[in-house]
This record gives structure tokens, C-alpha cells and sequence, in this order.
């Protein structure tokens, strides 16, 4: 079953995420996507770590979830936090003249990639956590609407195929398909 849980930064979604994937079982993966470029993401880095049982187990994988995914072993569950970060790691690798000229292709592979992804997941229990850009307004950069348009797709993609999604609103979870328990 594949579990989507979007929202806001700072709105609970990582935690909302982690009681869930607490409830599917005592060996959780977790798959985290971040890295720690500066001292306020090493901070948020931390925090998640500490908030994290023992027993779970731990991927850092900025890049190549899908690739990476295929040989993690049998967990009885994964949390993968999150897709926001993963898809903003890619972008941020962009030249200005790709973002320019090759936009398209650029949505393709990533689109591409979240099949792959979705493909690893098969059968297994899978929560994964988005950020999401569909309320705010455009972006004034083109980095950063590279970013939105890309991110707004995945999270479409996947939404697409979960069997359910919530969205964390001030740490509040509110069910959006699927979610009645």
C-alpha cells in the first residue's frame, strides 16, 4: 500500500508520517533524502534522527532512490521523507541553460524516475512525504519554478497511484483519498 502525505513546511508531515509507519510494524526503513549543506538543515536532520526508533533502519540517498531501493532488503515498512527534497536536489544540479532549453526533457526523466520509484514500492507498505506547492504563488525565479512545475507533477504522479493521501494541515492529518483509517 502506498501512503502519500502532503503539506506545508512545518506543518507536521514528517511526524504525522512517522506514527503511521510506527503502526505498520517495529522494522521501519527510513529513507531520507536531505543533506546536511548547511547548519540549519543539519539541525532539522538531527531532529528527525532523534525522533526515530532504534530499531528502524536508516538510507541517506539524495539522488537514486529508485536505484538504491531495489536491494534494501525486507522491512515492514519504508517512510521515504521526503519527494520535495529529492526533486529539489536534481534541480539545483541544473545549469541556467538546461533549465532554459531543455525543460521538457527535464520533466520526462524526472516523471521517469518517479515510475521507477513507484515500480520499487510493488506491493510493500510505503509512506512518502511531500511538500506541497500548489497554494502558494508563482515563483519569481526560474530555478524556482522549475522546481514548483516539477515538484506539482510528481506529486501528482504519485498521488495518482497511492492508495491514499493525506494532507497535514497546523499538524492536523485531513484524509484526501482513501484515508478513512
Amino acid at each position: 500500500m502506498i501512503r502519500l502525505i502532503t503539506g506545508g513546511i512545518r506543518s507536521g508531515k514528517s511526524a504525522f508520517a512517522e506514527k503511521m509507519a510506527q503502526e505498520l510494524g517495529e522494522r521501519v526503513l527510513y529513507v531520507a533524502t536531505g543533506a546536511g549543506l548547511d547548519e540549519e538543515m543539519e539541525k532539522r536532520i538531527q531532529l528527525h534522527r532523534n525522533r526515530r526508533p532504534f530499531s528502524w533502519g536508516l538510507v541517506e540517498e539524495e539522488r537514486d532512490l529508485p536505484e538504491v531501493l531495489q536491494d534494501v532488503g525486507e522491512w515492514d515498512a519504508w517512510l521515504i521523507d521526503d519527494l520535495a527534497t529529492w526533486v529539489a536536489n536534481d534541480v539545483m544540479l541544473l545549469s541556467e541553460e538546461e533549465m532554459k532549453s531543455h525543460r521538457e526533457s527535464i520533466e520526462e526523466k524526472m516523471l521517469a524516475r518517479v515510475d521507477r520509484l513507484l515500480a520499487c514500492c510493488g506491493d510493500k507498505e510505503v509512506i512518502l512525504v511531500t511538500s506541497e506547492v500548489g497554494h502558494g504563488g508563482v515563483a519569481m525565479n526560474r530555478m524556482a519554478r522549475l522546481f514548483q512545475d516539477l515538484l506539482g507533477r510528481v506529486n501528482q504522479r504519485v498521488a495518482n497511484e497511492a492508495d491514499q493521501v493525506w494532507m497535514v494541515v497546523s499538524g492536523i492529518p485531513v484524509p484526501i483519498k482513501g484515508g478513512g483509517g
